[in-house]
């Protein structure tokens, strides 16, 4: 019989800087606009802050102990920018380098193939007082630190993620103004921040190049998901239409930033949608932009439903009440691990890989001092079915990436939801694996999904 996944398909789990590391000041480390935003009064959750998070820093070594114990054979990590360039250009913090250093070869002596994402939201602090990516220089200072983190870990590390869902950091940090650095802009100013994000992503694919010619090179971007309402083929177009369209002036679409990749153009209905708004685009922006990668990265947690309407248009179907939804109020919809990498094979025909996708749940250790999360175990299977029928039907999956591998700072939520594998009780630092890492040990070793024990 064969298995439901590719024999060569990659199970990992993912985390971030920010959101685990702690140790925000500790061996020349310079603050991020997260460092910042944290002090801002009611910003975070409590006014929690990352500043030790899960202390990872620290405790690395454990984490990728407990990582091997669920077998996974891929872990995707972010370098703290600032960590490694205390005010994001010019002289290296060398102690920083060599945290990831030990970072990479301790995964590596236990098997487990790191994919390295330059930027998880994290920015310096200093490059922000200097106009940060509103600055025409900023792909440049992006390219700088791609260039160093790619120097000093090529040899070791093969798989890259420039930058991580640009459609939240931007939209969320620059126009609604609820993350780092809790600014509101104009949609002219914000799309101005896009380009130069994208350009930041085609230099960065350079600069990783030009360190190691067996590198590969992707993203992780988010956005909306259009779920079909039915079978019916006008449905399933309505829904790729609503993935893919730009009808609204946001940045959830996929083609914004994911068009520009791979066709080296902006979607053509953006120019009349956004009109004045359009960012200026310089003579070899696109060709820059445009550099070839070798995976999709995909982050979902969730999709919408989705009809044809009267006129042909997508139309949104509201969930019926009471539909499921995790304690972040996002509805749980599997099917959007079919929908998804299968809207993205057929538009761009580039490798898909999930590289976020999890369920935030209400967890804490039980009488008998286990973490038993069934909730968790059930979205992993229905999740994991929708994502072995795209296989099975010949979509382009290479992997899945659960996020996340630790509880951990959930941004402006702070510490209220929990997404991990593994709980960490966070005033003593202990972990605990929950019932879900059992699972997907289970579904690992099988290379399928699995029944609940």
């Amino acid at each position: 019989m064969n298995p439901a996944f590719p024999s060569n398909f990659v199970w990992g789990a993912s985390t971030a800087a920010y959101q685990i590391e702690g140790a925000w000041n500790t061996a020349g480390k310079g603050p991020s606009i997260w460092d910042i935003f944290c002090r801002q009064p009611e910003a975070v959750w409590l006014g929690q802050s990352g500043e030790t998070a899960c202390d990872h820093y620290h405790r690395y070594a454990e984490d990728v102990a407990l990582a091997k114990s669920i077998g996974l054979g891929a872990y995707r990590l972010s370098i703290s920018w600032p960590r490694v360039l205390p005010t994001g250009s010019g002289a290296p913090n060398f102690k920083g380098i060599e945290f990831y250093d030990r970072l990479v070869d301790t995964l590596l002596a236990a098997s487990i193939t790191p994919y390295v994402t330059l930027f998880h939201w994290d920015y310096p602090h200093e490059l922000h007082r200097r106009g940060g990516w509103l600055d025409p220089t900023s792909p440049d200072w992006f390219a700088e630190y791609a260039a160093l983190v790619a120097a000093h870990l090529s040899d070791r590390v093969r798989h890259w993620i420039t930058l991580n869902e640009p459609q939240i950091f931007i939209g969320a940090g620059y126009l609604d103004g609820v993350h780092a650095p809790g600014e509101r802009l104009s949609l002219a100013q914000v799309l101005r921040i896009a380009h130069h994000v994208l350009l930041a992503h085609g230099k960065g694919a350079q600069a990783i190049r030009a360190a190691s010619t067996s590198a590969q090179v992707g993203f992780a971007f988010t956005g909306q998901v259009g779920l079909p309402a039915s079978d019916r083929l006008e449905d399933i177009e309505a829904a790729r239409q609503d993935t893919f369209g730009m009808s609204r002036k946001n940045l959830w679409h996929h083609a914004w930033f994911s068009d520009p990749i791979f066709f080296k153009h902006y979607p053509s209905a953006s120019a009349a949608l956004l009109g004045s708004d359009m960012p200026t685009i310089g003579t070899n922006d696109m060709d820059t932009i445009g550099q070839p990668v070798d995976f999709y990265g995909l982050n979902v947690y969730q999709g919408h439903s989705v009809r044809a309407g009267t006129d042909g248009q997508p139309e949104t179907v509201p969930f019926p009440v009471g539909h499921p939804t995790t304690t972040l109020h996002w509805p749980v919809t599997p099917d959007v691990l079919y929908w998804g990498p299968r809207f993205l094979w057929e538009r761009y025909r580039c490798p898909v890989i999930v590289t976020e996708n999890g369920m935030a749940n209400t967890d804490w250790v039980m009488r008998d001092g286990n973490v038993h999360d069934p909730q968790r175990i059930d979205y992993l299977a229905r999740h994991l079915s929708a994502l072995q029928r795209a296989c099975a039907e010949g979509v382009g999956v290479n992997g899945y990436f659960y996020w996340s591998l630790l509880d951990n700072f959930e941004w402006a939520e702070g510490y209220k939801q929990r997404f991990g594998l593994i709980y960490v009780d966070y005033p003593t630092q202990r972990r605990i694996p929950k019932t879900s890492a059992q699972y997907y040990r289970r579904v690992i070793q099988a290379n399928a999904v699995v029944e609940a024990a």
